[in-house]
């Protein structure tokens, strides 16, 4: 997903000294939950299914083998959630189902752009129902559905996928399906002009990427498609070979033989269907560490060392993030480079974009950030999309001014002269147009809310409260009431009128923060 803003002297400077790889000129957005403007495409091509990269050995980038981990049994507890109806887009998911496995099995064929997938989805009923759904693209047939081995009736309506079947509350049951077809993008919430659709994304050449906020995550896979129910995973994807299949967590499987390549991999830790990643294609393995000795995989395009060299930063930004929010929250990272213009926040495996302003350094900062907030706690419900940018954007501010990108108070000034106005055209950030999903105001609105709090606060003080909030609410979907009481409670201040003046207000806040 891209951010818009409004064009000015600094901006428009920014922007023309940014290029693409093959000098196509982009314009972009110092700004990024899923970052980046660019109207004109990228001219670089994929290599084809079946031939690797003709790239001369000067300009190959280093690779190394992919570490393969051993797969373990999945503690379904861990993702037992409160699934809500949307407020936002309630079309969208179904309260009833908490979904708590999803188990994948996916095979792409690009010559005829057709995916074959077998999904078994061990959920949770929250309440007594005669029947449930899940969100699956209108592009994908269905075979076969059974529940609890047992084979059950099913429709098909849009997107709804409607099982016909009772279930009891608080029950666990699995869910077995096969699909197949060639996966559509959703069109997007938005009327912005740099992007139109999430979800899955074929390529000219038969390559796949994904990106589905706030939703497009059934694009590819029947699915509860709302932030609040989260869910552990197990992919499997077979693709041919060169090319490799890359998802969320840990590589548990790397096979090649006549058939292709099969990938398998285990996220262990509950995400929102939002933050699932998919992208299949001719990759390369890399990797470095942090300092804490945590290793991070890049899986890059084979034979652009370019895109290695902008990446591999990434280790020291968490080392950096570490020291304002404390320990990376999860137990792998990696980062996938993709034919998007954009990048996302995808848990364990942030997926980038292939063009310079993503793979600058603080864009990269900036979804890392967000494993943080976003990913470790996320939003319930899509009114509250504010509580991962917001942070967020501040982190990306102080980033750009500790390695002297841009100075602070440029940052601030510039999101302060642009508030109002974005307000009027987009609402406030926590009572946006549901048309306009990602505009500017989700970031910097309450970017600006939360800088008051630091100044006032004081940074030690500030990242005290930041990282006690992550430990208390970790691997959970929450609400903005329960972001608010936790800052009264750990200030003892009463703070509700300043968050609702800048959460919800139509006017730009004054400075400053309620006294205790």
């Amino acid at each position: 997903m891209t951010l818009p803003r409004r064009s000015s002297a600094p901006a428009a400077a920014v922007a023309a000294r940014l290029r693409t790889r093959l000098g196509v000129a982009a314009m972009v957005v110092l700004l990024a939950g899923c970052s980046t403007e660019q109207d004109a495409a990228d001219e670089l091509a994929p290599p084809s299914a079946t031939t690797t990269s003709g790239s001369t050995e000067d300009v190959l980038a280093p690779t190394s083998p992919a570490p393969v981990t051993d797969a373990v049994e999945q503690d379904l507890d861990l993702a037992l959630s409160e699934p809500v109806e949307d407020s936002v887009y309630p079309d969208v998911g179904d309260p009833r189902v908490d979904a708590l496995l999803y188990d994948l099995d996916l095979t792409w064929d690009p010559a005829d752009k057709r995916l074959e997938g077998e999904a078994v989805i061990d959920f949770r009923a929250t309440r007594r129902a005669p029947r449930f759904q899940l969100d699956l693209g209108p592009g994908l047939t269905v075979g076969e559905v059974s529940l609890d081995g047992e084979v059950v009736g099913f429709a098909r309506r849009g997107k709804d996928l409607v099982v016909k079947a009772p279930v009891t509350a608080d029950q666990r049951y699995q869910l077995s399906l096969d699909y197949v077809g060639t996966p559509e993008p959703a069109p997007a919430p938005t009327t912005r002009r740099d992007f139109s659709t999430t979800g899955f994304t074929i390529t000219p050449t038969g390559e796949v990427w994904t990106m589905q906020e706030p939703y497009g995550a059934y694009t590819w896979y029947p699915v509860n498609d709302q932030p609040s129910d989260k869910a552990l995973y197990d992919v499997t994807v077979h693709a041919p070979a060169p090319w490799t299949g890359i998802s969320n967590g840990h590589l548990t499987e790397l096979t090649t033989d006549d058939a292709g390549t099969t990938t398998s991999w285990q996220l262990t830790e509950p995400a929102s269907s939002y933050l699932i990643t998919l992208a299949i294609g001719d990759y390369a393995h890399s990797s470095n560490t942090t300092s804490s000795g945590m290793r991070v995989d890049y899986w890059t395009p084979r034979g652009l060392a370019q895109h290695l060299e902008q990446v591999q930063g990434a280790a020291a930004s968490v080392d950096w993030i570490e020291s304002k929010l404390g320990p990376y929250p999860f137990d792998s990272l990696g980062l996938v480079v993709t034919d998007s213009m954009s990048a996302m926040e995808t848990q364990t495996m942030v997926t980038l974009g292939n063009n310079d302003y993503v793979l600058s350094p603080a864009v990269i900062a900036h979804e890392l950030v967000h494993q943080w907030y976003g990913d470790q706690v996320s939003p319930s419900d899509w009114r509250d999309v504010w509580l991962n940018e917001g942070m967020t954007m501040l982190m990306q501010w102080i980033y750009q001014d500790e390695h002297e990108i841009q100075p602070m108070r440029v940052s601030v000034t510039n999101a302060r002269a642009s508030d109002q106005a974005l307000r009027n055209d987009y609402g406030p950030p926590g009572d946006y147009d549901p048309r306009q999903f990602g505009g500017s105001n989700i970031y910097t609105s309450p970017g600006l809310m939360w800088n008051e709090l630091r100044l006032e606060l004081g940074d030690d003080e500030f990242y005290r409260i930041a990282r006690s909030w992550l430990t208390e609410n970790d691997g959970t979907s929450v609400t903005r009431e329960q972001v608010f009481d936790h800052w009264e409670k750990e200030t003892g201040r009463e703070l509700s009128a300043f968050f609702d003046a800048w959460i919800t207000g139509r006017t730009t806040p004054q400075p400053g923060v309620p006294k205790a």
